[in-house]
């Protein structure tokens, strides 16, 4: 090998760490089985779709505009499907995660810029993470928001422990949680009145969404918010814990289970951001509060609109869950890109502190001098600047897996790289959009 020539997918592969071909795949077992295995790295990816900031846009929408911004999610939803679906395929196809694909093919520094601008994305998501952890832990203990954040540090001990316990455990713990923010919003909505004919007649854009800037506004940061820059790169890697075969045949079913895995959980995703606009519709809209966008008004107002205090509960539980979901995935996102792009490798646990610390300081440092008010609009920042860095993660996505010599027989069809490409170009417009209208 020429030393202008790539790196060998299974040095690259040795090199990422001991997660890579740690689940075992069952040759020979029926269908079912083998699947069953798959089932686990969707979920850790559909955490990202359901934070704080996705949480704060739906309760906006919801509150402002009814359900009439539901179709907004479901449009959301269908085009991090078919990125998901490509971040797998790179991964089971090339043995590259997206980090190593860019280093493998980009001529330095872009690698080294790309690197960068990742680990901006994910002290951007972290961020997010903080506040919304911390606002969960004030409302359901009543613990200062600065201290609750300087608390979110120790969430570290959770990412040593699951270090020691092996990757099916962390996919297990993230279901988990996952299991308990659904039941959570499944909860508040049987104590809500929904108007099912509503959420239906959401499904459908109306003109009105063309026409009032405010509706546009909010449809677009409930679209610029969802597909998060790390869970390309979270994804592409983690399906490769799975030992898949070498065969070709082998490879095409992992690739069709891994897309199957990722999809559910995002129409999973789906139903938890529905149900969290649904019900800022069901009981804000309805009620006249038009105007609820941060968190912390949102559980204030909850429980005496719906007549119980256990609703309130509930919504800073689910609130919590989910911060301590994206401890783990931003964890293993953080050290996917390291490892990848600038072989840099550190312990999950120091990783974690050397992201949260990122995150930690800004948090902090704005909540003690321009208050606690000041964490919405932390929050829109973060969504400012995973909206700047997307595009760095998703075009050379879509470039990838439309090249044969990065992907081999196992090129994306052509018909899928058009649709990632059109999804590209609509997301870059909108995030454009979003930023200008911030900036303005």
């Amino acid at each position: 090998m020429t030393p202008a020539s790539p790196p060998s997918a299974p040095l690259l592969a040795r090199e990422i760490g001991d997660l890579r071909g740690s689940v075992p795949t069952r040759k020979g077992a029926s269908l079912a089985r083998r699947f069953f295995v798959f089932l686990g790295p969707g979920y850790l990816v559909a955490t990202g779709y359901m934070d704080p900031g996705n949480w704060a846009t739906a309760l906006a929408g919801g509150s402002q505009f009814g359900n009439a911004l539901l179709f907004v999610a479901v449009l959301s939803s269908l085009m991090a499907i078919v990125l998901q679906a490509l971040s797998a395929r790179l991964g089971l196809a090339s043995g590259l995660d997206l980090a190593q694909a860019c280093r493998a093919r980009f001529a330095k520094p872009a690698p080294i810029a790309l690197w960068l601008v990742a680990e901006a994305a994910i002290a951007a998501t972290d961020l997010a993470e903080i506040i919304g952890t911390a606002i969960g832990l004030q409302l359901l203990f009543g613990m200062p928001l600065a201290v609750g954040i300087v608390v979110t540090l120790l969430d570290t001990f959770v990412v040593l422990a699951f270090e020691r316990a092996g990757f099916r455990k962390i996919e297990l713990f993230v279901v988990s949680l996952l299991g308990l923010i659904a039941f959570s919003f499944t909860a508040q909505l049987a104590m809500a009145h929904v108007d099912f004919a509503s959420v239906a007649r959401g499904l459908v854009p109306t003109r009105q969404f063309f026409d009032d800037p405010r509706m546009l506004y909010l449809g677009l940061g409930i679209l610029g918010a969802t597909v998060m820059p790390h869970n390309l790169f979270l994804h592409s890697s983690i399906v490769l814990t799975r030992a898949v075969g070498a065969s070709m045949a082998e490879k095409r079913e992992a690739i069709s289970f891994a897309v199957l895995d990722s999809t559910i959980a995002l129409c999973f995703a789906l139903l938890v951001n529905g149900a969290i606009l649904v019900l800022a519709a069901s009981v804000f809209y309805a009620s006249g509060h038009v105007e609820v966008a941060e968190l912390a008004e949102a559980h204030r107002l909850i429980a005496p609109l719906l007549g119980a205090p256990l609703a309130s509960k509930l919504f800073a539980v689910a609130l919590i869950a989910c911060g301590l979901n994206s401890t783990v995935t931003a964890t293993l996102a953080g050290q996917i890109v390291m490892e990848g792009f600038v072989r840099l490798r550190m312990t999950p646990t120091r990783r974690r502190l050397f992201t949260r610390l990122i995150a930690v300081v800004p948090a902090v440092a704005l909540t003690l001098i321009s208050g606690e008010a000041a964490t919405g609009r932390l929050l829109v920042a973060s969504q400012v600047v995973l909206s700047i860095t997307l595009p760095f993660a998703m075009v050379p996505l879509v470039w990838f897996t439309a090249s044969r010599r990065t992907m081999g027989e196992l090129i994306a069809p052509r018909y899928l790289t058009a649709l990632a490409a059109l999804i590209a170009v609509v997301i870059i417009a909108l995030n454009a959009k979003l930023i200008f209208d911030a900036l303005a």
